[in-house]
């Protein structure tokens, strides 16, 4: 008979309401992204205690983001690489918090010594403690040298800098710098269920302070949980950034259309795009449990559309053969504008993966296209900001195609959103087939 996954428990002694014991799960689940894997897969398979769960995620993302800025520290602290990675993500993990809460440094190296006393039969725990010391010592000075190193400072792949600064040589600090940020919590109210100001009092009476965003959207001026919004699990409202709100307005849907969203998971847009009009949906996803997740949202917001596992680049095994009057095509991408939410990109990511990405993106348009209605519109969108994703490929595809043309939005030819404080980064364009 089987039994559900029990929760993990530390195998050693540390109390699970320590210090040394979160400093031990946050080196494990960065030292799995250093081995190649996927952060959401990294922090499942630790099964946090929920009262650990926050201090987790906070020194893990904290430290991915600040990347390259550890291993700076170390190689100017250690006389040789150190090539046992979970000791290497510890030893990150704690330079991170020493320069975030340098008022707590004692409790952070000797939370750091207990937990390295885990690691590797606990042979690294004199080198960890003499590192962060030697640091504690060294830390007007190395810090001062890190500022003058472009990986160090900026926190982002080599080859991720320059590329930003090519595209945008008089924003690229600004973008860089958001990518470094805590990332806005933003929602969109379902105005199927409910009104913008009505939720707005919602909060307001739940001591969440907030701002309005355009017809649907809030900005939250502090993250919360899901469970702490009013009406959440009632469909009230979803969280969504700001700048993928604008996903389903740019399409412009209206009663009656039959709408497609080619890349729909988790269905943030599937649902905004209901939320507006009455229209026949079709939604697409290639993974089943991603698609599954779809389902899921639009049970929760008590909407519905017809949801298909399935790669949208062969529509032989998911068309009708009916034109579709709209197209969504949120496209595989980078996801370099929401890395902030991601960072594990920082590590995984190489620079021959977005030719990789362009290269898919192509193959969807190419897919795509012939299933546009004549006089029908595509939004292409990434949440990328590099214009080989974006601006590039779509110039390449109307070079391609004679009955295409852009559409502006917001009176510009594009619509490339940088990441800033309020939102993500996001490309948008908008392709119209002409009648034959």
């Amino acid at each position: 008979m089987s039994s559900s996954p029990r929760p993990r428990r530390s195998v050693s002694d540390l109390p699970e309401d320590s210090l040394a014991y979160a400093l031990r799960c946050a080196a494990e689940g960065i030292a799995a992204v250093f081995r190649g894997r996927n952060l959401d897969v990294a922090l499942a398979a630790l099964h946090l205690p929920p009262a650990v769960r926050p201090t987790v995620m906070d020194l893990v993302y904290g430290t991915l983001r600040a990347y390259g800025r550890g291993d700076f520290f170390l190689a100017r602290l250690m006389p040789k690489p150190l090539q046992d990675q979970e000791t290497r993500a510890l030893l990150q993990v704690a330079l991170y918090r020493l320069e975030r809460r340098g008022d707590d440094a004692h409790t952070t190296v000797d939370q750091a010594v207990h937990a390295a006393a885990r690691i590797a039969g606990g042979r690294f725990r004199a080198l960890v403690n003499a590192v962060l010391r030697n640091f504690l010592r060294r830390q007007e000075e190395l810090q001062a040298a890190a500022d003058t190193d472009d990986v160090a400072c900026w926190q982002h792949p080599l080859w991720w800098i320059e590329a930003l600064r090519r595209a945008y040589p008089d924003t690229w600090q600004t973008v860089l710098a958001a990518g470094n940020l805590h990332p806005p919590m933003s929602l969109r109210v379902n105005l199927r269920r409910g009104r913008l100001d009505d939720y707005l009092a919602r909060l307001a009476a739940a001591e969440i302070a907030a701002r309005p965003w355009g017809e649907a959207g809030i900005l939250l001026e502090k993250p919360v949980a899901v469970d702490k919004l009013p009406g959440f699990f009632d469909g009230l409202v979803s969280v969504q950034d700001w700048g993928a709100q604008r996903a389903a307005r740019l399409l412009d849907v209206g009663p009656g259309l039959r709408v497609l969203d080619a890349c729909a998971a988790p269905g943030g847009k599937t649902a905004h795009l209901l939320e507006l009009a009455e229209v026949a949906l079709l939604a697409l996803d290639a993974e089943p449990k991603r698609a599954a997740r779809v389902v899921d949202n639009l049970a929760r917001l008590g909407l519905q559309a017809e949801v298909k596992t399935a790669d949208c680049r062969v529509p032989a095994t998911w068309w009708d053969g009916r034109p579709f009057d709209r197209i969504l095509a949120d496209v595989p991408c980078s996801a370099s504008g929401v890395v902030r939410r991601h960072p594990d990109a920082k590590v995984l990511r190489r620079a021959a993966d977005v030719k990789g990405f362009a290269a898919t993106q192509k193959e969807i348009l190419e897919a795509l296209w012939p299933l546009l209605a004549p006089g029908g519109t595509m939004l292409y969108c990434t949440c990328s900001v590099f214009p080989e994703e974006n601006g590039q490929q779509v110039a390449a595809f109307l070079t391609r195609h004679a009955d295409a043309h852009r559409i502006a939005l917001e009176q510009q030819p594009e619509l490339q959103l940088l990441p800033n404080a309020d939102h993500d980064g996001f490309y948008y364009a908008l392709l119209q087939k002409r009648a034959p």
